[in-house]
């Protein structure tokens, strides 16, 4: 018989924008959440990131009490095996890079138990490019979530082709009991549905400022005037941060010229988009 279980311990790997927000929401919904991140000093960085996405979900949704509350609700550990060693669930939020989540997920893999279900929030590779480094690919899939996941709260379900069904339909149940839209796809799709949409967008307005055709102001002017989005593509870049934006980037041999760009002047400057208070806008 497959296992229809609900998850009751939930573990989530990396407190970055986010990892912090999936943490925050889990806990928010009643379940005992672990938070992992790679040493004390990020931990740190991680409850600060906690308490201020907290704050903004507190002021935005009519049950704030449970936000406010979540933060002292999260676990925080530093050691990779402890954090996963009794979850149901394990969501990985780390750098979008494919050797370093391969690498957690085979030691997730050796210490998590058997029952275990992982899941990549991975925002553009896909989970069979990192399925058979967990040891078990048949409990693994993607579920990604947009930022702001309380308010812009879609969770794409992805599976592989060797992900158990079973498996799938657990995840799924899990998001919609967390407060999300669960989007389910049926097969890999390189950007999910929402960044297969979003991507083209954001390169086209990259390529824009590279090549010096417009400012990031005019650039968003132009999207929101024109279509009535309520943000621009820069806008948009903030969100998300700068360093995810420079890591996608990076791994696009196209995109070398704006992940330069990212560099030098604002990755270089500290400006890492809305998390540090200052992007292409200041917050």
């Amino acid at each position: 018989m497959p296992d229809t279980s609900p998850f009751s311990r939930v573990t989530v790997l990396g407190l970055g924008v986010l990892g912090a927000q999936i943490a925050l929401q889990t806990a928010a919904h009643g379940f005992a959440t672990t938070a992992y991140d790679i040493d004390d000093d990020a931990l740190v960085t991680g409850r600060g990131r906690l308490d201020a996405f907290a704050a903004q979900a507190a002021a935005q949704m009519p049950d704030g009490d449970a936000y406010r509350a979540a933060p002292g609700q999260i676990r925080l550990a530093a050691d990779l095996a402890e954090a996963v060693r009794e979850a149901d669930l394990v969501i990985e939020a780390v750098p979008e890079r494919l050797d370093l989540k391969r690498e957690v997920w085979a030691r997730v893999g050796a210490a998590a138990p058997e029952s275990t279900v992982f899941a990549t929030n991975s925002s553009s590779l896909l989970p069979s490019a990192i399925a058979d480094a967990t040891g078990r690919p048949d409990r693994f899939l993607a579920l990604h979530f947009a930022n702001h996941v309380w308010v812009n709260n879609t969770a794409e379900v992805m599976g592989t082709p060797r992900t158990d069904p079973a498996v799938a339909d657990r995840v799924q149940a899990f998001a919609e009991s967390i407060g999300m839209v669960a989007i389910r796809l049926h097969k890999e799709q390189p950007g999910y549905v929402l960044n297969s949409l979003l991507i083209p967008l954001l390169g086209a307005a990259a390529e824009l400022l590279v090549k010096g055709v417009a400012d990031p102001e005019t650039i968003d002017l132009t999207w929101r005037k024109a279509t009535g989005a309520p943000a621009g593509p820069f806008q948009i870049y903030d969100v998300v941060g700068l360093r995810t934006a420079y890591a996608i980037a990076s791994a696009d041999p196209r995109s070398a010229p704006f992940a330069a760009y990212l560099k030098e002047h604002y990755l270089d400057r500290g400006k890492l988009g809305v998390e540090s208070g200052e992007g292409f806008y200041r917050y």
